[in-house]
């Protein structure tokens, strides 16, 4: 292979000749691909890099161990669809555009408007191809939402979230587009499993667009009910515990025979999909100029049928799905780029992913959008000094009772039943650095502290006339 060499200056100020192969060197001097990958109520202790001992997860273990893991990384929300709605415009849910799901019939989700600034628009105006695979949630086809007026040059897979509570479709999306799926038995069982048909098409994309940047969001439905792997998955994990049967009466998803096996399959078939992808860099040499990121947009589902509560899902937080409190969204997330990001860094620098659109403009040199409340951790990622801090991370949430929370350094404020015709505004008060589970409530003992934080959420918010929140307004 031909090389290319050229003369850089060391930290030191010496001169040095360097060579590198052609592509290496294009990839030096070219912007970084993204992956940006969000599992779908995936918990922060599900991961065997994070903890868990009983669901198998080697690639994205060995993800983290080739890259950084995130300690105290927070998602946009408890929910769908207003977590991604933070994640795409890098604003908190006290500016955020939706702030709670909300399904708009006969398919779809409350749009976001059309001149709305995302990750793939930035992105987008600088040059990178752009494709959202997996569920989207943010405006069904057509409207003002679509992915594709939100910069996303392909869009394939489930534009609605309850549409996305089948594993087995009858058809998905490409683009506007219907795909019909024959041979999915009333979308019950069938031929076609969605999740494998979405890391074809993703392959698909990095192979066509090696040659020039791209930015892959993968949004997989996983491990979000309802409980469906094909059988090769589940006959790893069938028999290995006692497994009674789910009924589906409790949230009104499918049944299954066997629903923990079930449930682990699905994580683990998806962490067999995430190894696919990085094969794939390495084969295509593009393993060294793109920067993986792997997250969850929400804390694991309080439902008992995937047996949550065996596998320990958000162990050592407190809550789960649906809640402000750690464990609702505190989220397990890692970063990975060969040479740029340290192989087996850990990190307890404090985000949430309002952050992710400075950071992604940051090492592509794009321009993130005005207005936004989040702040980049390039140097954090680079191992660099000087990384900014927030001064505080805010989330409401109209919904679950009514719900305001807020963490300022190592402290915790929450609020729950602001739904009720009054509204309950006590503050519960935390200090995470000595109790991450939330269990012991300091508000009674540092009333300053608490007042303090409560002028914070005031401020940390505008009115929704979308979604508006009564006890707050």
């Amino acid at each position: 292979m031909k090389r290319r060499c050229f003369i850089q200056q060391t930290a030191l100020g010496a001169l040095s000749l360097s060579c590198m192969p052609n592509r290496a060197m294009a990839q030096a001097t070219s912007p970084p691909n993204i992956i940006l990958i969000l599992a779908d109520d995936l918990g922060y202790n599900e991961l065997g890099c994070y903890g868990q001992d009983k669901i198998k997860t080697p690639n994205l273990d060995r993800m983290a161990a080739e890259g950084m893991r995130f300690t105290q990384f927070y998602s946009g929300q408890a929910v769908c669809a207003p977590s991604r709605c933070v994640l795409m415009t890098g604003k908190h849910t006290g500016h955020s555009y939706i702030r709670n799901n909300r399904e708009i019939k006969p398919e779809g989700q409350e749009p976001i408007p059309e001149d709305t600034w995302t990750i793939a628009k930035m992105l987008k105006e600088k040059g990178y191809a752009t494709a959202a695979i997996g569920k989207w949630g943010l405006g069904a086809p057509g409207s003002s939402g679509d992915p594709n007026k939100q910069g996303f040059d392909l869009f394939f897979g489930y534009n609605c979230q309850r549409h996305a509570h089948n594993y087995y479709p009858r058809y998905l999306y490409r683009n506007s587009e219907r795909v019909p799926l024959p041979g999915n038995d009333r979308g019950l069982t069938g031929e076609h499993y969605a999740p494998d048909l979405m890391i074809d098409e993703a392959d698909r994309f990095i192979r066509e667009n090696k040659e020039r940047p791209f930015f892959l969001y993968y949004p997989t439905i996983v491990p979000h009910l309802a409980l469906q792997v094909p059988e090769d998955s589940l006959n790893e994990y069938k028999g290995k515990w006692d497994d009674p049967p789910y009924d589906g009466k409790t949230g009104g998803y499918l049944p299954h025979p066997h629903p923990k096996a079930a449930y682990a399959a699905m994580i683990t078939r998806m962490d067999r999909d995430i190894g696919r992808m990085m094969s794939s860099l390495k084969e295509l040499q593009l393993d060294e100029n793109t920067l993986v990121i792997f997250t969850s947009d929400n804390g694991p589902t309080y439902l008992d049928g995937p047996g949550t509560d065996f596998f320990e899902s958000s162990k050592p937080l407190r809550g789960m799905k649906g809640s402000l409190y750690e464990g609702g969204v505190r989220v397990p997330t890692i970063a990975r780029w060969p040479g740029r990001i340290q192989a087996g860094a850990s990190s307890d620098w404090v985000g949430a992913f309002w952050d992710l659109m400075p950071t992604l403009a940051d090492v592509t040199g794009a321009k993130a959008g005005s207005g936004i409340d989040g702040v980049s951790f390039a140097k954090t990622l680079f191992g660099e000094p000087q990384q900014k801090e927030h001064e505080y991370l805010y989330w409401e949430f109209p919904a679950y009772g009514g719900q305001q929370a807020l963490r300022m350094g190592d402290w915790k404020a929450i609020r729950q039943n602001l739904s009720r015709k009054q509204g309950d505004r006590s503050i519960q008060l935390y200090n995470l650095k000595d109790d991450i589970g939330e269990t012991i409530d300091v508000a009674e003992r540092r009333p300053d502290l608490v007042r303090k934080m409560e002028a914070i959420m005031k401020k940390a918010r505008t009115p929704s006339e979308k979604f508006p929140f009564p006890a707050l307004d």
